[in-house]
C-alpha cells in the first residue's frame, strides 16, 4: 500500500519533526528503519479505507477533530511519531479547532503561520512538544491533510 500523504507532505512532516525534536538528520535516521502504516485511499485522494488506530503512544489529551481518518503512522526514533490524518470538515473549520481546542488542552501554540492553502504551529505541554500541520486537499472536497507530530518533553 501506498502512504496516503503524498511525498512532498511527508519529507515536510520529518523535516518539521526534526526541527521539533532538534534531531539533524543524521540522527533521524540512525537505527533500524521505521516502518509506516498507511491506509487505503482513493485515485483522486479521499480515504476510502477505515480510520487506522491511534497509536498507544498517541498523547491522550492532545485533541485530534473528530471524524478525522488517520492514514498513516509512522514511529522514529527516540519516541518520536508522525501520525497524518485526513480531515473532511474544510480547512477554515480545522484550524479553528486546532486554535481554540489544543490551548484549552494545554497546548501552548508557538511559532504558528497561515496562509491561502496550509498552516502549521509548534506546540507544547509539559509532557509533550510536537507540530501540527495542514494543508487544503486539491482532489477531496473539504478534505485537509492534518498531521501530527509528537516527542515526549526530556
Amino acid at each position: 500500500m501506498k502512504p496516503f500523504a503524498p511525498p512532498a507532505v511527508l519529507v515536510g512532516a520529518v523535516l518539521a519533526l526534526a526541527a521539533v525534536t532538534g534531531c539533524s538528520p543524521a540522527a533521524r535516521n540512525a537505527g533500524p528503519p521505521a516502518t509506516p502504516h498507511a491506509a487505503a485511499s482513493a485515485p483522486g485522494g479521499c480515504p476510502t479505507a477505515a480510520s487506522l488506530p491511534l497509536p498507544k503512544d498517541f498523547p491522550a489529551d492532545l485533541p485530534v477533530p473528530e471524524g478525522a481518518v488517520v492514514s498513516s503512522v509512522e514511529h522514529r526514533t527516540g519516541g518520536r511519531l508522525i501520525v497524518a490524518t485526513v480531515v473532511r470538515s474544510g480547512f477554515d473549520a480545522t484550524l479553528a479547532f486546532l486554535q481554540k481546542q489544543l490551548p484549552k488542552a494545554g497546548y501552548a501554540p508557538k511559532d504558528g503561520e497561515v496562509e491561502k492553502d496550509d498552516a502549521e504551529s509548534n506546540f507544547s505541554s509539559t509532557t509533550v512538544r510536537g507540530r501540527w500541520t495542514l494543508r487544503k486537499m486539491p482532489d477531496c472536497e473539504e478534505g485537509v491533510y492534518l498531521t501530527y507530530l509528537t516527542s515526549a518533553v526530556s
